[in-house]
């Protein structure tokens, strides 16, 4: 099974639909079957669940970035966070400290969380929690 994404005018993905391997052998034909099937008009460019074709799978809402030929969420969650070139995520201005996660690993009793606060533009909010 093929995957495609139809963008509009600003090369936002508007649909993505599945394309049966035998009418996408190729991108370029998958594009035709997809025109053929909801009109001439229409902007395709092959997406892929397992992310082997322009970074990750597209869905609704995401942009196309022709350029860089990727897939990628086009707003940031939140105002001080910016766009990874190199991952197309979009992460915070400063790293999660190194105790986020397990916080022994020897003994993985408990769980470490932090939240992000906006107005500080900093981890915050350290929460232990205990997973036994």
């Amino acid at each position: 099974m093929a995957e495609f994404a139809q963008l509009n005018d600003d090369n936002i993905v508007t649909n993505v639909i599945d394309v049966a391997d035998d009418d996408a052998p190729d991108e370029a034909t998958g594009i035709a079957f997809c025109k053929n099937l909801l009109g001439e008009g229409t902007s395709w460019v092959q997406t892929s669940r397992t992310g082997h074709i322009r970074h990750r799978l597209a869905l609704k809402n995401m942009k196309y970035d022709e350029t860089n030929d990727v897939f990628y969420y086009p707003s940031s969650p939140l105002p001080s966070w910016v766009l990874n070139t190199s991952t197309w995520d979009w992460e915070p201005p400063v790293a999660l400290p190194d105790d986020a996660g397990v916080d022994d690993p020897d003994n993985p009793t408990e769980f470490v969380e932090y939240t992000w606060d906006e107005d500080t533009t900093s981890w915050a909010n350290r929460t232990v929690v205990n997973l036994t």
